[in-house]
């Protein structure tokens, strides 16, 4: 069995909490955000994966444990997994697949989310997130008065789309919080899907942060459940998206053409990066990869509070140990080289102990390492400009803990990828592009495995 527990407190989550989705000590000033305690038992199986990654994977996933605790068989678990599969198809002309991972060119590999439900990685975490319904309604953990709750998220564009696919798959009215400058086709498609849009403007009297995520919390507040890709509020949303690292990792190693050496992830909200390297983590833990890659988060140089965050943890741990290099500054839009003599130094010498400490000791003083951008961000790559970071806390450990350093991208940088992408064949984003924009500027040796996620279709 599994369980869940704060990774800023600790509070632990018992497997008949009905709404595990938030900890209840949020709002300290601390950072809290519930999280998988381990790694649940598996048997990787040998060759390509292939097939539902939910079914495939499902004996990782917190639904599958909370399920057979309560008295639910395997078969009803699948049988559960496939019905809510078709119905998604039914909307959206597809259901969910292991999704193409091939080589562009050697020792660089892409993972192509593209052709993926409603167009993204998205779609990952809120099935993960429609499971964990499903389940908690059918074992009697939820009683059926909860569907009367709307589902609401705040987005600006893919993950919008996702949770109206499966919310209209699941039959479950869904509150979709946009900003004025919501793409019209997006906004189209979602009223299509049955969703309750409001556009949600800055307002003179608003605090810091995005006035979407603020409307959305006050739903939340008023009854809806977050049905969102911010851990934050859901921690749950983070087990979905662990399938994409767990797809990574197994079509890599059957692949046989060397080490994966680092992964490239795209940066908005912070979900994507948190799941994908628990994936990779747990697929290491289990055998499947010789080594966790070192995670390199990418952001826009219109926004990147969380690679804001990342330098003054690392500051703090190099200053601390006597390091003879620092990362670069806060607001630094080309620090690349000096963050990545701070992570190698960091990865060569600092003790796991002294890793953990500086982790907590910014879990306990939130303010201090994660605040809202101070501008309206614009950029190409629309879909990552969060004001905040808000998974932050679980992509500095991770990058920290693999050797991986953050990187800042340009528009140039990221016109230039998607443009890459199209001439691959991947009908990618500026957004969904941004960690293969990442992937450049890294300037690895052409002898490192390297991968990138090609997460959004251009729309």
């Amino acid at each position: 069995m599994t369980a869940l527990a704060c990774t800023g407190c600790g509070h632990a989550v018992p497997l008949d909490e009905p709404r595990p989705f938030r900890c209840p000590r949020a709002g300290d000033g601390g950072d809290h955000v519930l999280a998988r305690t381990d790694a649940p038992p598996w048997e990787p199986a040998s060759g390509q994966p292939a097939g539902n990654p939910f079914v495939r994977y499902r004996a990782l996933a917190y639904p599958w444990h909370v399920a057979r605790a309560r008295g639910m068989t395997d078969d009803a678990y699948v049988a559960r997994v496939e019905a809510l599969d078709r119905a998604v198809a039914a909307v959206d002309g597809r259901g969910f697949a292991i999704t193409p991972y091939r080589a562009a060119a050697p020792t660089r590999w892409w993972k192509d989310e593209t052709g993926h439900v409603a167009g993204s990685h998205k779609a990952r975490h809120l099935f993960g997130l429609a499971l964990w319904l499903d389940v908690a309604e059918r074992t009697g953990l939820t009683a059926a008065a909860e569907r009367a709750r709307p589902l609401a998220i705040a987005s600006c564009g893919n993950a919008a789309l996702a949770a109206a696919v499966v919310a209209r798959a699941i039959d479950r009215r869904l509150q979709v919080f946009v900003p004025p400058t919501a793409d019209a086709v997006v906004v189209a498609r979602l009223t299509a899907l049955g969703a309750e849009l409001t556009a949600c403007p800055r307002r003179a009297d608003d605090p810091p942060g995005d006035p979407c995520y603020h409307r959305f919390q006050a739903a939340v507040r008023a009854g809806a459940l977050p049905f969102s890709c911010q851990g934050s509020d859901n921690g749950l949303t983070i087990d979905g998206g662990v399938t994409l690292g767990l797809e990574l990792a197994e079509q890599h190693a059957a692949l046989g053409e060397g080490p994966l050496d680092h992964v490239a992830i795209q940066i908005g909200g912070g979900a994507l990066a948190t799941a994908v390297a628990r994936g990779l983590a747990w697929a290491h833990a289990r055998g499947v990869l010789a080594m966790t890659p070192a995670i390199h988060a990418v952001q826009t140089a219109a926004c990147f509070p969380l690679v804001r965050a990342w330098r003054r943890v690392a500051r703090g741990l190099t200053e601390q140990l006597g390091a003879p290099v620092r990362p670069a500054d806060d607001d630094a839009r080309d620090g690349t080289a000096a963050d990545a003599d701070a992570a190698r130094w960091l990865h060569a010498h600092a003790p796991p102990a002294a890793l953990d400490r500086a982790v907590a000791a910014a879990a306990a003083a939130r303010a201090q390492f994660m605040w809202p951008w101070e501008s309206a961000p614009r950029s190409v790559a629309s879909g990552i400009l969060d004001d905040e970071t808000y998974d932050w806390l679980a992509i500095v450990r991770a990058t920290l803990a693999t050797g991986g350093w953050p990187v800042v991208v340009d528009e140039a940088a990221l016109v230039a990828a998607r443009a890459e992408a199209h001439a691959g064949g991947v009908p990618a984003s500026a957004t969904g592009a941004a960690g293969l924009a990442g992937l450049h500027a890294l300037d690895l040796p052409a002898t490192a495995g390297v991968a990138a996620l090609l997460t959004g279709v251009e729309r």
